[in-house]
């Protein structure tokens, strides 16, 4: 409503202009000019006034609908039941930044549209006031002119939407390469992966340069024609006047109110283009929004612990049947010939899988792990990844200390040999991490990872090879922090599985199971299974 009136009071002011002069400074009363002077300045007040607090109420609604968005977005992405999608990370972050901006902008739209409507209705009704004709220009011209223009619509709308897609594919890579960067500087492949990302950088920038050209011409085209409707219009103005048909005031507000009809109808006439890029990020939105998550929550409980982990005749990607348990309170370590078996193992474990992505049943406690309530399985169960990644803040932040007492982060902290790396900096657990922990060295964020994990006491912990960039004296104190911690004999009663080639971790636990080619093919103590050649060729390799 203050954009309209806004408007209403920006036609009105070639109309006051016009008074002034046809009742002022043709008549030559100076009260009259007085009084419509006076009329002028409190129209340009009023128009001032609705201005400001329509724009100042409009970006707060557009700052906060973008907020929101985002947040649903980050809430959506980071949801515990994991959503299926095909979007990467990189397109994910863009559609939650770019998209949600754009989309936001939706409610700048709609406002600029009733304010120019407001104005070309007010300036429509003016003009025919003045002269039918002069008013049926605008009537009948305006829906014209955007009936010519909407054929292009739908041409913008595609090209802005395969920008978009192609830009977020462009971060999608971007983000990839430098997840990745120090492997491939590891390997040589840094040109490669830039000519990867420089491939699909030039089909972001073609789809972009396409989308621009075709808004410009769009634009120009609008333009134009608005511009020779506002010009006709004054153009039949002076006829109207010159055959005396019209006086000099009202000649003088048809002119204005010609110029002025410029803003509105070039608004009205860039709507297309305007909503065209809105929809696009609208749609890849939607994407995200209605994409079903992958997880059915369950509502089991379990009881008192300890509780053991069994999988029962488990098969996805390498895995084909696999069959094991792990008994309440025991360490038990796995062995696998692949590190493909490791990782297909993991991602079971992780409970990221929807049922029917994988065959076979877990258990945690002999309960389904489909079956329970999801905060009782993420409390219960807790599955380290060997890639675990540290975020931006602080030690203490990224290793979730808040909660737990001072002593128990300390035996975490020695249990894991990460107190070095707390106590060499002066600020101690406040000392600052950088984005990904690229400040630390590869052993310090896995020793801190691991810390994370210990600290939060789960009673079923599976932890990924925790201790492949650490040297061997320190891997061996890690192996007993572990087991001390855990299953020592003033530990609580907790299960951990530990999926690893380390023979120092290997010979820390009470059992150990090896899978070779997806499937169990041996159980005994690491000692006991070192007498098969198979099982050395794994584990010291």
């Amino acid at each position: 409503m203050l954009i309209c009136g806004h408007q209403l009071c920006e036609a009105m002011v070639p109309v006051m202009i016009g008074a002034v002069v046809g009742r002022a400074v043709e008549t030559g009363d100076v009260g009259q000019l007085i009084l419509w002077i006076a009329a002028l300045a409190v129209l340009f007040l009023a128009l001032t006034s609705c201005y400001q607090a329509g724009a100042r109420h409009l970006m707060r609604a557009i700052a906060t609908e973008g907020h929101q968005l985002r947040v649903d977005l980050s809430l959506r992405i980071l949801h515990p039941f994991r959503l299926r999608t095909s979007l990467r990370s990189g397109e994910l972050l863009s559609i939650a930044s770019t998209d949600a901006d754009e989309t936001s902008y939706l409610l700048d739209y709609v406002p600029r549209i009733a304010g120019s409507v407001t104005a070309i209705a007010v300036c429509a009704g003016v003009l025919l006031s003045v002269d039918v004709p002069l008013g049926l220009a605008v009537l009948i011209g305006t829906p014209v002119i955007l009936y010519l223009l909407h054929f292009g619509g739908p041409v913008i709308t595609r090209r802005v939407a395969d920008q978009q897609e192609l830009a977020g594919r462009a971060t999608a890579t971007s983000a990839d390469l430098i997840a990745g960067l120090r492997p491939l500087r590891g390997i040589g492949a840094e040109e490669t992966a830039a000519r990867r990302y420089r491939a699909v950088s030039q089909e972001a920038l073609a789809a972009t340069l396409r989308a621009t050209r075709s808004q410009s011409v769009y634009v120009g085209v609008s333009n134009a024609m608005s511009a020779l409707l506002a010009v006709g219009i004054a153009v039949l103005a002076g006829w109207f006047a010159l055959r005396g048909q019209i006086s000099i005031g009202e000649l003088v507000t048809v002119i204005g109110l010609a110029q002025f009809l410029l803003e509105p109808f070039k608004t009205m006439a860039e709507v297309p283009s305007w909503v065209a890029e809105a929809r696009a990020s609208a749609v890849r939105v939607g994407w995200v929004e209605d994409a079903p998550v992958a997880l059915t929550p369950g509502s089991a409980r379990l009881g008192a612990g300890p509780h053991g982990l069994e999988l029962v005749d488990v098969g996805h990607g390498s895995l084909d049947g696999v069959t094991l348990t792990v008994e309440p309170g025991a360490m038990v370590g796995v062995v696998t010939a692949s590190a493909a078996d490791a990782d297909a193992l993991i991602t079971v474990l992780s409970g990221q899988l929807a049922p029917g992505d994988y065959r076979g049943e877990i258990r945690i406690g002999g309960v389904p792990f489909e079956h329970l309530d999801p905060a009782e399985s993420r409390r219960t169960l807790l599955v380290e990844p060997h890639r675990a990644d540290l975020f931006t803040g602080s030690l203490r932040s990224n290793l979730l200390v808040d909660g737990a007492d001072d002593a128990h982060v300390e035996l975490a902290l020695r249990s894991s040999c990460a107190t070095d790396v707390v106590e060499v900096h002066g600020e101690g657990l406040d000392h600052g991490v950088t984005e990904r922990g690229s400040s630390l060295s590869g052993g310090q964020r896995q020793r801190l990872t691991l810390a994370r994990a210990l600290i939060r006491r789960p009673p079923v912990l599976v932890l990924h090879e925790p201790t492949t960039a650490v040297d061997a004296v320190t891997e061996g104190a890690v192996a007993q922090g572990i087991a001390e911690m855990r299953h020592g004999v003033e530990a609580e009663c907790f299960t951990t599985l530990i999926v690893t080639c380390s023979p120092a971790l290997l010979a820390a636990t009470d059992r150990v199971v090896f899978v070779d080619s997806g499937r169990v093919v041996a159980t005994g103590s690491h000692v006991e299974l070192m007498g098969r050649s198979d099982y050395r060729t794994a584990v010291l390799r």
